[in-house]
């Protein structure tokens, strides 16, 4: 008898893996994982999908399935959309030039590229490639990318994903993430590989996580600091060997120290899971 796993195995190596076998995977709830949120004292969600094992982790169950705003962790998906249309044709060498208005992020206020503006997870920027692609060709390809409710109204096409109508769920963030990690998405090859290389890395041993953080509540215009902050997100995969293991993590920004928790508590989940 052929097992699940040989044939999810068999479908992962031809990259046509089912879209939809995170949410018909069993997701194994573990209180230890809630606790960390606990003990740091926010709450939050943190979920993790096994590609060795097909299987997915979570610390809550209820929280796992909410879709919120996913502020600037849709810049992944501006970024793919931006170089597959050529609103930027080369992620080091097309340049944004700042437009002068000092902004309470330092480092908002320089010119940028890409892959600056990505680590710098720069608004403005991203404001500007949202403005370029313009709202027939983002809602055309927020609908091919599957991304969240697709919703892309409720504000201004350079607000959509920081104030407006467009939500996704941690699950709906690993199963994106995944598909750009295997270089499935329906965008071309070159694409995928150039987001993919301009995602943060974060070395923790022998491992590297790539991530994108997020912040629910802050934009262009929010104070120094990001204290207007309520939701925190990071997502992305981490690589230990051969293993991967992509995760979506979101909590309550209930002081200014859980803007750093981010990185520290997905940095420990992933440690207790055996992912890093």
């Amino acid at each position: 008898m052929i097992s699940r796993r040989r044939i999810l195995g068999s479908l992962a190596a031809m990259s046509i893996i089912p879209s939809r076998v995170y949410a018909q995977s069993p997701i194994e709830i573990r209180d230890s994982l809630a606790k960390r949120f606990a003990d740091d004292g926010t709450t939050g969600v943190f979920a993790a999908y096994s590609t060795e094992g097909y299987s997915t982790v979570a610390s809550d169950r209820s929280r796992l399935g909410q879709a919120i705003l996913p502020a600037s962790t849709f810049k992944i998906p501006n970024s793919t959309i931006a170089l597959e249309i050529g609103v930027v044709t080369d992620p080091d060498k097309d340049v944004f030039k700042w437009d002068g208005v000092a902004r309470n992020f330092p480092d908002w206020n320089r010119d940028h590229t890409l892959r600056t503006a990505i680590a710098a997870s720069a608004v403005p920027v991203y404001q500007e490639i949202a403005r370029r692609i313009g709202t027939d060709r983002m809602k055309a390809f927020v609908d091919k990318l599957d991304y969240g409710n697709h919703d892309i109204g409720g504000a201004p096409i350079d607000y959509f994903w920081l104030r407006g109508n467009l939500r996704v769920s941690p699950l709906q963030q690993i199963e994106f993430i995944d598909r750009l990690r295997r270089g499935v998405l329906p965008v071309s090859q070159r694409t995928q590989d150039l987001v993919r290389d301009i995602l943060p890395v974060t070395k923790v041993g022998n491992s590297v996580i790539r991530s994108k953080s997020g912040l629910i509540g802050v934009d262009d215009k929010s104070p120094a600091g990001g204290v207007s902050a309520t939701v925190g997100w990071l997502v992305g995969w981490v690589e230990n060997g051969r293993a991967r293991t992509v995760f979506a993590l979101n909590l309550d920004i209930r002081e200014q120290r859980h803007i750093a928790s981010r990185m520290k508590l997905a940095q420990q989940l992933l440690s207790d899971i055996g992912a890093t």
